[in-house]
């Protein structure tokens, strides 16, 4: 079946894409009164001023509200899960490799749950923060249709220059929010972003017919499960209540990692030693646990560091039961109980997504860089291999550009010889390129 996203429509818009940026160009830098914003829509009137008095940066990245397990259980968990199949078929029926749309469904908030479609869309819309477990409502983002049609709760459609982010301007937009086809609350959103084909008249009936599709789904199935006779009543154990606190370490470009704690009244930060920073941090990777010898050996390189180990993890312990008691380590193996996220994970995980930009924005430096201990060498390691590996397959120039301005790239020839290939015959920034590759290859 073709792509429904393949039969161009122009898109006559009210003013120009140059009208709009200088409009919005005014109104970033405070000229509210400037009457070039009186010829914009009325609806992306109101949003920008909405995105300006939620103090939207005009060029941020996207927060992601969601790791990878949190992601995950959330989806699974989603009302909007069961529709998925429903969903794509409708919006992707040709496929995702050729469909040149990105398709995203978000929860009520608007952080999105699914982001897939086509590849090569993916990986240049991941470069601005747009993948899963991101935030993209309006106090996030500013004027976008998934945000901005939660906000309005109806479809809309954002037209380029018409984002408040200036990232998300080369992309078109729309989206529908999906309601409880009984308490007529909202559920989510159903997104369709790429280039104007994505904002067409008929994108906006499919993505609308979409959503009303979803709602009906929902409706029979809950009428057919009401219809089943009653499962019988299985006693179960109460579940565990979960530790409301987060915590994240923070070891990317420092020696004295940070132990952020965020709770719901409260949060700390708590600056560890080096060598707790190691013990942490090896423990956080290997979640399976660890003998005490292996401990030893990742930490202090030595087979036999058990009796330096453990007066160690003494210390360690008094800190986390001071800062993060629910961190304290189990023993037999030595372990944590509850996750650690890391900045470095952190990382890894956005590469997994496709969100580049947003990943190389993250990566403050190598991890724990004077660290000598050889499970945090591995690992450092492990993390900068990924970040460049995954750029240097997938990125935009652009990024590649900004990786290649880092520590990390500035020396690698090879970032440098491929993002010359990618600039344009003419672009001013080859001189420089061709300068740093002669002096390295001298």
């Amino acid at each position: 079946m073709p792509s429904p996203w393949s039969s161009r429509r122009e898109v006559s818009p009210e003013t120009s894409r140059l009208l709009i940026e200088r409009a919005h160009e005014e109104l970033v830098g405070g000229n509210v009164g400037d009457p070039r914003l009186g010829q914009i829509r009325p609806l992306v009137q109101d949003s920008w001023r909405r995105s300006l008095a939620h103090l939207v940066g005009a060029e941020g990245l996207q927060p992601l509200d969601l790791g990878d397990d949190e992601l995950e259980a959330y989806r699974r968990a989603h009302p909007l899960s069961a529709a998925m199949d429903m969903i794509r078929a409708l919006l992707l029926p040709g496929g995702e490799s050729d469909s040149g749309v990105v398709v995203a469904v978000g929860d009520a908030v608007g952080r999105l749950l699914w982001v897939e479609g086509d590849r090569r869309v993916r990986s240049l819309t991941g470069d601005m923060g747009f993948v899963a477990g991101a935030n993209w409502s309006e106090e996030a983002v500013g004027t976008a249709a998934p945000g901005t049609a939660l906000a309005l709760g109806r479809s809309v459609q954002i037209h380029g220059a018409e984002h408040y982010n200036r990232l998300v301007q080369p992309w078109s937009c729309t989206a529908a929010p999906v309601y409880d086809p009984e308490t007529r609350q909202v559920l989510g959103v159903i997104d369709v972003t790429g280039d104007s084909d994505a904002a067409t008249p008929q994108a906006q009936l499919l993505v609308d017919a979409t959503a009303r599709a979803v709602e009906a789904e929902l409706l029979v199935g809950r009428l057919r499960a009401r219809a089943e006779p009653p499962a019988p009543r299985r006693t179960r154990r109460p579940a565990a209540t979960a530790a409301t606190a987060t915590t994240m370490l923070r070891v990317l470009g420092r020696d004295r990692a940070l132990l952020d704690v965020a709770g719901p009244d409260s949060a700390t930060v708590t600056e560890l030693s080096a060598r707790h920073a190691e013990i942490l941090l090896m423990l956080a990777v290997h979640r399976e646990g660890l003998s005490a010898e292996r401990l030893g050996q990742l930490v202090y390189g030595e087979d036999d560091a058990e009796g330096t180990l453990r007066p160690e993890l003494v210390r360690l312990r008094k800190v986390l039961e001071r800062v993060a008691p629910q961190l304290v380590p189990a023993s037999r193996p030595y372990r944590l109980t509850t996750e650690l996220h890391t900045d470095a994970h952190q990382v890894v995980a956005l590469l997994g997504r496709g969100a580049h930009r947003v990943a190389l924005a993250a990566y403050r430096g190598r991890v724990l860089p004077n660290s000598v201990a050889p499970g945090v060498e591995e690992f450092r390691e492990s993390v900068r291999l990924a970040l460049r590996e995954a750029l240097l397959t997938e990125a935009s120039v652009d990024v590649l550009l900004a990786y290649a301005d880092t520590d990390d790239g500035a020396d690698d020839a090879e970032v440098l010889r491929l993002a010359l290939e990618m600039l344009p015959a003419r672009s001013p920034r080859r001189a420089g390129l061709v300068a740093r590759l002669e002096k390295l290859e001298r």
